[in-house]
């Protein structure tokens, strides 16, 4: 007989539940959340595992891992899908969840999400990092412009090497207790923004050395930054049966709902990785209004531009560079500009 596992993980304990092909409940048990402990705990009941789930969150990664190294079949579910299974119950307990994400695996009622490998997992921290940096230098900078106002002090538009100097001499003259917190919220920046110029050189001297990343950034508009964080999100690229897959992948594709008669399109469903799509948008926003060369992506957003609007437009290319990024990834060539069909019937 058949035996499904299901895992309702918190960050001290675990919920196991075992549940068999016929629906019955067969073992229950609380340990510390821990991978031995849990393999251990399992192993000893010697039953058939068919398999065993986990939601998606924190640490899934870290225990599906170290369950695979340990020889435990197990699947990480979709957390966000699994919730409306576990809604069904009454009364929301860590037994109940778990009961219910062994019956959902035993049913087959659930999405698989893809575990990236150690490297892009690794990278994705790099990229995370910079990314909180920016942050948070964006707030300390906005919150001394906040603080200057209440002198009447507006500074303009300064870039992040001029705002020291224009904060400093704007503090002369002010009462010591200004001077001390804003001068400490401006070493804070000023350290902030060096650390984040340090990763940024390390992670151009990383993308030297990175054949995926280096063929990415063929595509106009398409940086560093942006061919890391698509390289890393997407992992494996083989494992997209169809190229549309990955605009959809991203949260790019529009939502239907469809019920009898009713056919309703509606707007993009943004269920993917947020900051993918950013970079994607600011790199459509980069082709159409910075890159100066002919290419085929500009010709066909222009037209996008002028039939639908700006917004609708720069999602439009951004999911058309997710799918062009994704086959680069593939077929291993760099991106081809192309050549304006006007051109092309002179050159005849």
């Amino acid at each position: 007989m058949k035996y499904y596992v299901g895992l309702d993980v918190s960050m001290k304990t675990t919920f196991i539940s075992i549940v068999n092909q016929e629906k019955k409940i067969v073992f229950e048990s609380e340990v510390i959340t821990d991978p031995c402990t849990i393999f251990s705990t399992i192993k000893s009941t010697k039953l058939d595992i068919e398999n065993c789930a986990i939601e998606s969150g924190a640490i899934s990664h870290w225990l599906v891992k170290e369950l695979l190294k340990r020889k435990i079949p197990v699947v990480c579910v979709d957390s966000r899908k699994m919730a409306k299974i576990l809604s069904i119950n009454v009364n929301k307990t860590d037994k109940n969840d778990a009961r219910l994400i062994a019956e959902a695996l035993r049913c087959g009622f659930y999405s698989e999400v893809h575990q990236k490998n150690q490297e892009d997992a690794e990278m994705q921290i790099l990229m995370g990092t910079r990314r909180t940096l920016i942050e948070v230098s964006t707030k300390l900078k906005n919150t001394i412009r906040g603080h200057l106002k209440i002198f009447g002090i507006r500074l303009g538009t300064a870039s992040n090497k001029k705002f020291d100097n224009l904060v400093r001499s704007a503090l002369q003259n002010k009462p010591e207790v200004v001077q001390l917190g804003l001068k400490s919220l401006l070493e804070t920046f000023k350290n902030t923004n060096n650390e984040i110029e340090f990763l940024e050189k390390k992670i151009e001297e990383m993308a030297r050395e990175d054949e995926d990343v280096k063929l990415l950034t063929t595509i106009p508009g398409v940086g560093v930054i942006t061919a890391f964080t698509f390289k890393t999100c997407l992992g494996d690229p083989s494992r997209f049966k169809r190229s549309s897959s990955v605009g959809a992948y991203f949260g790019m594709t529009p939502t239907q709902y469809s019920s009898g008669d009713i056919v309703k399109q509606g707007k993009v469903s943004k269920c993917g990785n947020s900051e993918v799509r950013s970079l994607l948008n600011e790199a459509a926003f980069s082709i159409i209004y910075s890159t100066k060369s002919w290419n085929r992506i500009k010709a066909w957003g222009l037209k996008i531009k002028k039939k639908k609007g700006h917004k609708k437009a720069m999602m439009a290319i951004g999911r058309k560079l997710s799918i062009l990024m994704y086959r680069m990834l593939i077929s291993r060539k760099q991106f081809e500009y192309g050549v304006p069909k006007d051109n092309s019937q002179k050159m005849a």
